[in-house]
């Protein structure tokens, strides 16, 4: 509840609006039975049809301004709700912005992406049920009990009797429906993750010929959504009926008695008839309070999953105040560097690595799968922080740099390329905004990519489809290296960014790179020798420890682990 209040401070103004016209609501609800019980006590009963008159036109009166103050509530409280579902929305996706591949890790993607769409969903549904009947039917229900005493004392002894049973029935499915709740958001989860497998990996499917397969994991996971789901929304069911028995047994009950009453003349007709339409709105109040009740528990679930996330610290800290500028630039320096990821201490995936990278030099990293090459690269931009030693860019710590700052130095060509929808211009223009033709151009030229590019209808304002799956995983590669070139980084790192391209592309790329990276560094992760033997340095990575550095011809002679990696790929010539 701590969260729903926090937002709805944020809107006190319409929170004022939204109780004047629940005040006002009110006051017409129970106006018009008072006014009808006088129609017919002084109006009907006496032949006063000038009463009758006067009566009604106050009733006319009341029902319009109820109309006002039913759309002025409708209003308030779905202008306070949307806003607040956006601004939770807003609030996760920046909280996510912020996070490491730890915290990514910890939650889960399909959990976040069902935090943000349904758990916010949840709360607003909630939320429009609280302003809207939340506020209303507490003031409704006291309002019409204590026109119930004021009309008949003696007649509210029987609603006295039956609000114990109400409020057991509204407990006890308040009670029962919260773990469903859970349970239920947390199935949710497990068909978003299902459902984002199944789609991202269609190509797969379709290989191996398993989409039967798939239809049974999706199969058993809605399911198991569902029953809970069916259990849920039966609890929920049963308190209509339970709600039902009891108003007919007070109904029964009052009309009988009430009978007694006006036979011995303590009571008269329209007085009775006010009587019970007060009964019915403070019954009927008490109802759908318990409505949102018993809906509470969903959304409370829904609120704590949402600020679970919000309340995440990242393992990585933004250093706002950190330093943004140095004098040197393009030097990478590790220093006895051990990293271990969070919660698994105890086995270094890195262990120890000591490598320095100046200006214009290009140092490379290779070794079998599980060596730790990408684990290593991935702690210069801070993606993780390291465990141990330190890292260096330009002389400083890379945690002491302010976060923005430090990936501002950094062009980051990840393992698998990604594309973001939109125009291969502004794809590439992703690394700088503001980018010239001439830039965007020449990056195209360099990276290889300038070729297919001119050879689409639209030219750089082709569209690209969804994550670029309209391109080659070459051309994708391409790109992604275009977008770090126009960037003009410090610090150039490729992680295994060259294994779409043959080996001609290759080439043509990694000569033209070299005459554009003579101010920076240039890190590579490769699997392919061909792409790194002319670098400066070659690391030679076994189970997260180097075990051997030097140049393409020094490695040949010094490391078997590293001419049985060239002998797999090169020819005999080409070893001698």
């Amino acid at each position: 509840m701590k969260l729903m209040l926090r937002y709805l401070k944020n809107y006190k103004g319409l929170l004022w609006l939204n109780f004047l016209c629940v005040f006002g609501f009110v006051i017409i609800e129970l106006g018009l039975p008072t006014l009808l019980a006088l129609i017919i006590d002084k109006g009907i009963i006496m032949n006063d049809f000038s009463e009758v008159m006067n009566y009604g036109k106050w009733m006319v009166v009341i029902a319009v301004i109820g109309l006002i103050s039913l759309i002025g509530l409708a209003y308030t409280g779905s202008k306070i709700t949307t806003k607040i579902v956006r601004d939770i929305r807003n609030d996760i996706f920046l909280s996510v912005q912020s996070f490491s591949h730890s915290e990514f890790n910890q939650i889960g993607v399909s959990s976040l992406v069902t935090r943000t769409t349904n758990d916010a969903f949840q709360v607003m549904t909630f939320l429009q049920m609280l302003l809207r009947l939340g506020m209303m039917t507490p003031i409704m229900f006291i309002a019409s009990f204590f026109m119930i005493v004021r009309t008949s004392p003696s007649l509210s002894s029987t609603v006295l009797i039956a609000i114990p049973f109400l409020f057991a029935i509204v407990w006890l499915i308040a009670r029962k429906s919260e773990p469903l709740s859970e349970k239920q958001q947390k199935s949710l989860d497990h068909i978003n993750q299902n459902l984002r497998e199944n789609l991202t990996g269609l190509r797969v499917i379709r290989a191996f010929v398993k989409e039967t397969f798939q239809e049974e994991r999706f199969v058993k996971v809605n399911e198991s959504y569902t029953a809970i789901s069916k259990k849920l929304f039966k609890l929920m069911a049963l308190a209509m009926p339970g709600f039902s028995i009891v108003f007919n047994i007070i109904l029964v009950s009052i009309v009988w008695s009430g009978t007694v009453e006006i036979q011995s003349g303590d009571l008269q007709v329209g007085s009775l008839i006010a009587f019970i339409e007060y009964i019915f709105l403070a019954l009927f109040s008490f109802m759908l309070f318990a409505n949102v009740f018993m809906i509470y528990p969903r959304a409370a679930v829904s609120a704590e999953r949402i600020e679970e996330v919000l309340q995440t610290v990242p393992s990585i800290d933004e250093n706002e105040n950190g330093i943004t500028e140095t004098a040197i630039h393009g030097y990478v320096v590790f220093e006895n560097v051990t990293f271990a990821y969070p919660g698994n201490t105890e086995s270094p995936v890195i262990r120890d690595v000591s490598f320095t990278a100046e200006p214009g030099e290009t140092v490379a990293f290779i070794g079998s799968t599980g060596s730790g090459k990408s684990t290593l690269i991935q702690l210069i931009p801070r993606f993780y922080d390291v465990t141990k030693g330190r890292v260096l860019i330009d002389g400083v710590d890379v945690r002491d740099y302010q976060l923005k700052a430090l990936r501002k130095k950094i062009g980051f060509i990840p393992q698998k390329a990604l594309l973001f929808t939109g125009t291969i211009s502004q794809n590439m223009r992703y690394g700088k905004w503001n980018a010239t033709t001439n830039e965007v151009d020449e990056a195209s030229d360099i990276s290889q990519s300038k070729e297919f590019i001119l050879s689409k209808p639209a030219k750089y304002e082709e569209l690209l489809a969804e994550g670029g799956s309209n391109m080659s995983g070459g051309q994708k590669q391409r790109l992604s290296i275009a977008r770090a070139i126009i960037k003009k980084p410090d610090v150039y790192v490729f992680d295994d960014s060259f294994s779409a391209l043959d080996y001609q592309t290759d080439a043509r790329l990694r000569e033209r790179l070299k005459a554009e990276t003579k101010e920076a560094s240039v890190l590579i992760v490769a699997q392919r020798v061909g792409s790194i033997r002319h670098a400066d340095k070659i690391i030679v990575l076994d189970k997260g420890i180097v075990v051997a550095q030097g140049t393409h011809e020094e490695l040949l002679k010094i490391s078997d682990i590293y001419y049985d990696i060239a002998a797999s790929q090169l020819s005999k010539e080409e070893l001698a």
